[in-house]
């Protein structure tokens, strides 16, 4: 069978006979197999019957370059995009979102969801993240009988058992495709600062042999006498690597650090060694920095460090980097000017841009509370990128070794494939109470909040579940704050809340309330600001000199004691200057000075403000409060945070 001049692979065949037996599908395949092509082909199919097509994705970056791709395969009447940042074309018949927004149509009862015949969820396996994995298992429990489900991941190791939840909360069948082989077949490989690059098991004999007989490859970092500092002992620069895998014609490669600081030292350190761009090329950096990146940002200092490192071949991207410089840093890579690229996890997330080879600075990861080994889900997913089809024999994923007592074994034991089962996250939010208790009957209600994923493996375990306590027990609270009578009716304030998705509480005591009324547009600004805010390490803040501004928002919350308790009066003062200043106008460049906040975090900061803002605007009857948000709006997204598509 064909489809779009490419010869389907069997698992491929087997996904679309689903699709036409009308069946969800789980489709559990190695990256660089072509899941996307079953996706096309339900675009495709649903398309020319004249009915809807949701695509979904879990960050905002992927539902855009998806918008993107689409548009050009079916036309920009064909397709639009519904992300907090950018609403276009909501009518058309392929509509991209992020699960986030998918799952919010579904509790507000959007009439869209009536025309959809088929959700594609991209990277499924984020059920399991721990902040955003209740969305997704949302999106599946509260969709319409009639839409079924493409559900994509590289590995499900348990995808039989997650299929079956998801036939029993739909009552229809659920295929599970799995596909483990490659296009482009993986060889793992490690690297030691004596070995270099070895099998993994001809390193782990090489490191057995005693000290004294090993034939050591790099003599940087002996003392006087001729042995080893043991402070250089077992550092391996980056450097080093990219020798080898240049002189192996392995590049480009991208090499995965999980430091944003580090990713830019390593990088800054390989540019200095080598100059991997040829001379006629050096000209199309400057061209793409030109046409990308606007000319009033050209001065910064990330502007002109991404620019030096890029005109030799070596190139940075991660979260913290401005949108624009991200986009030529990804052109760049495309048109083969970049041949090491330093870049942190996210980039294995939905942009589809394979190398020869794929670099693990570490094979262990800070968590948030002490260093581990990446788990095979994390490895196989950064690994994956390696090997570029059509163009490789073989991919290589080379990690860099620790010599710990143990880490050889722990990574041999990681190579022997993705072991890590999708996990429910799943939690009770307010905004989830209030729907069940604003459309369904109590009987509906058990029903749907015993349909969680972390309930239905439970239930197979024979562990017991309190699900429905953990719901009075938010209900109580509803009443007593008032969202709720003792009877369980909505007031008006509670149907306010029903379309807050997040912060509920705090933004309803505020917004459902007359509290709003004494804050002006500027104090609004920096109010909602500090409760959308989340706190990254590290980073500093300037106070603001008006100290009027700050003290006026604490005192007037002070008339709502929910809201002047959950309020943090630290993040009000520490945002101050930095929101009030780029409310009344300031230029990007000129607000840098009041935080050492990477720039993209900062963008990425005022966009969602500005989304609270769209949300808070949406929720209320109140036009006074409309137009009020409205003019936040105008001032918070503006310029550089713009989102152009």
């Amino acid at each position: 069978m064909q489809f779009k001049g490419f010869e389907l692979d069997d698992f491929q065949i087997k996904s679309i006979e689903a699709v036409e037996r009308n069946e969800s599908v789980v489709v559990s395949a190695a990256t660089g197999t072509g899941k996307t092509l079953i996706a096309d082909y339900v675009i495709d199919k649903f398309i020319n019957q004249k009915k809807r097509v949701i695509y979904t994705a879990p960050i905002k970056a992927l539902s855009n370059q998806k918008f993107r791709d689409f548009k050009r395969h079916y036309g920009p009447e064909s397709v639009g995009i519904i992300t907090g940042d950018v609403q276009i074309n909501t009518d058309a018949a392929i509509l991209v979102m992020t699960t986030e927004i998918y799952r919010n149509m579904l509790l507000s009862h959007d009439p869209i969801l009536e025309t959809v015949t088929y959700v594609v969820f991209d990277e499924i396996h984020y059920i399991s993240d721990i902040e955003r994995g209740t969305i997704w298992e949302e999106s599946l429990i509260f969709s319409p009988k009639h839409v079924r489900f493409l559900c994509l991941s590289a590995t499900i190791p348990n995808s039989r058992q997650f299929a079956d939840w998801i036939q029993h909360i739909t009552k229809h069948t659920v295929t599970v495709v799995k596909y483990d082989l490659r296009a482009v077949p993986l060889k793992h490989m490690l690297f030691d600062v004596d070995f270099g690059m070895q099998e993994p098991r001809e390193l782990k004999k090489l490191l057995s042999v005693p000290e004294q007989k090993e034939q050591r490859r790099f003599d940087k970092g002996r003392g006087k006498h001729g042995k080893r500092d043991k402070r250089d002992f077992r550092v391996v620069e980056p450097h080093q690597v990219i020798h080898d895998l240049k002189a192996q014609n392995l590049l480009p490669c991208f090499y995965f650090v999980f430091s944003r600081k580090e990713c830019e030292r390593k990088a800054m350190m390989v540019a200095e060694k080598f100059d991997l761009l040829a001379p006629e090329k050096k000209g199309s950096i400057g061209e793409l920095f030109r046409t990308v990146v606007p000319e009033e940002l050209h001065e910064l200092e990330s502007v002109r460090m991404i620019r030096r490192l890029a005109s030799r071949g070596v190139a940075v991207h991660h979260a913290g980097l401005l949108p624009q410089l991200k986009e030529v840093v990804e052109l760049a890579f495309a048109a083969g000017l970049i041949s090491v690229l330093f870049t942190t996890e996210t980039f294995a997330v939905g942009i589809n841009m394979p190398a020869k080879a794929v670099i693990f600075s570490s094979m262990t990861k800070w968590d948030g509370a002490n260093f581990r080994m990446l788990n095979t889900k994390e490895y196989f997913q950064l690994a994956g990128r390696a090997g570029r089809r059509g163009l490789d024999k073989i991919g290589y994923a080379v990690g860099i070794v620790d010599r710990k007592d143990g880490a050889i074994d722990k990574i041999l034991n990681l190579l022997e494939g993705d072991k890590e089962p999708i996990r429910s996250q799943f939690k009770l939010s307010f905004n989830t109470v209030m729907h069940l208790l604003a459309h369904h009957t109590p009987e509906e209600r058990e029903v749907i909040l015993k349909s969680n994923f972390d309930y239905f493996v439970r239930r197979q375990e024979g562990s017991h579940v309190r699900i429905m306590a953990s719901f009075g027990n938010k209900v109580k609270q509803l009443i007593k704050l008032g969202y709720l009578t003792q009877d369980e009716k909505m007031t008006w304030k509670g149907s306010f809340l029903l379309q807050v998705y997040a912060n509920e509480l705090v933004l309803g005591e505020i917004f459902g309330t007359e509290l709003h009324q004494e804050f002006d547009e500027l104090e609004l600004c920096v109010l909602i600001a500090s409760i959308v805010f989340e706190e990254r390490k590290n980073v500093t803040f300037k106070f603001n000199p008006n100290k009027a501004l700050e003290e006026g928002i604490v005192r007037k919350l002070a008339a709502n004691a929910y809201a002047h308790e959950n309020v943090d009066k630290f993040v009000v003062k520490r945002l101050s200057l930095l929101v009030s200043k780029w409310a009344e106008g300031a230029d990007f460049t000129d607000i840098l000075d009041f935080t050492d906040m990477p720039e993209g975090d900062i963008v990425h900061f005022f966009l969602r403000v500005s989304d609270g803002m769209r949300q808070l605007r949406h929720a209320t009857t109140d036009e006074g409060l409309k137009n009020k948000l409205s003019a936040c709006l105008n001032r918070m997204y503006r310029d550089v945070v713009k989102v152009n598509l």
